[in-house]
């Protein structure tokens, strides 16, 4: 369970809200409280349409966050597409690389996860979060995902990163309209079966929203918890390592329930 801490003033589900490094650390904590088991701090929004971040300003905001998490013991990823952000909180204690790119943003990122020797979650990505959505043209939505993030992946491996350290990522929302963000979920199993730990990025995104609109519009992001929790049990049942969500409560207890069911189901 990958607890999500925005240290961002414009991310599309809680921006500003832990804006203060202060706070988000202790909604870090929280989080860890609440069962998520690391916490994925980032300091640059990827909704669609956000623009970049300057360096030393993500910098400023994720480098203190980590430490401070990190120094308490929790298992922190940081979520950057940069090499010299990755590299300072790899210094402060982060354990994990969360790149949305999977290290095509950065030339320098590869190299550097590859000298660490940490996870190094790999997403399939087409392009920045400004023109993402005007990259949303597939022949079949999960073969050519499939065929890209393999295509990542091999470029990872043969550049010297640990293929036992790789993540991968569908890159829900990325370059992905709402119906299509539905047909990969519909064949996870496909993606788990790549051999590698499978992470889901769900949690209230605005295909969710679109789903439980009303004659008001889309649902409110922050209602749609119940929906995210329905997409982590299903993450689940496909094989997925780990699903990344803002509210872990739901999703943990979600997850439990299929853990509960699978063992009753091996011991049958």
């Amino acid at each position: 369970m990958m607890g999500v801490v925005n240290v961002t003033p414009d991310s599309f589900s809680d921006g500003g809200r832990w804006f203060d490094p202060g706070a988000a650390a202790e909604h870090g904590f929280e989080l860890v409280r609440q069962g998520a088991d690391l916490v994925d701090v980032g300091g640059e929004s990827t909704r669609p349409g956000a623009l970049p971040v300057d360096r030393e300003e993500e910098l400023r905001r994720v480098v203190p966050v980590v430490r401070r998490l990190a120094d308490a013991g929790v298992v922190v990823s940081v979520d950057t597409m940069w090499a010299e952000t990755a590299e300072q909180a790899l210094e402060a204690g982060a354990a994990i690389v969360n790149d949305v790119s999977g290290g095509r943003a950065d030339p320098a990122m590869v190299p550097l996860v590859a000298r660490a020797g940490v996870p190094f979650v790999v997403m399939h990505w087409r392009a920045h979060s400004a023109r993402m959505q005007q990259h949303t043209d597939y022949d079949d939505v999960v073969e050519d995902v499939l065929a890209e993030l393999t295509d990542q992946l091999d470029t990872v491996v043969t550049s010297g990163v640990d293929p036992a350290n790789i993540v991968l990522d569908p890159g829900l929302g990325f370059s992905k309209t709402g119906d299509q963000n539905w047909t990969l979920l519909a064949h996870l199993d496909r993606f788990a079966r790549l051999g590698h730990p499978l992470l889901v990025a769900a949690s209230r995104k605005g295909f969710l929203g679109a789903l439980l609109a009303d004659e008001v519009g889309p649902r409110p992001v922050d209602e749609r918890e119940d929906a995210t929790a329905a997409i982590s049990t299903l993450s689940a049942l496909a094989g997925a390592w780990c699903v990344r969500v803002h509210a872990p409560r739901p999703s943990a207890d979600a997850v439990r329930v299929v853990a509960r069911l699978r063992q009753e189901v091996a011991d049958a």
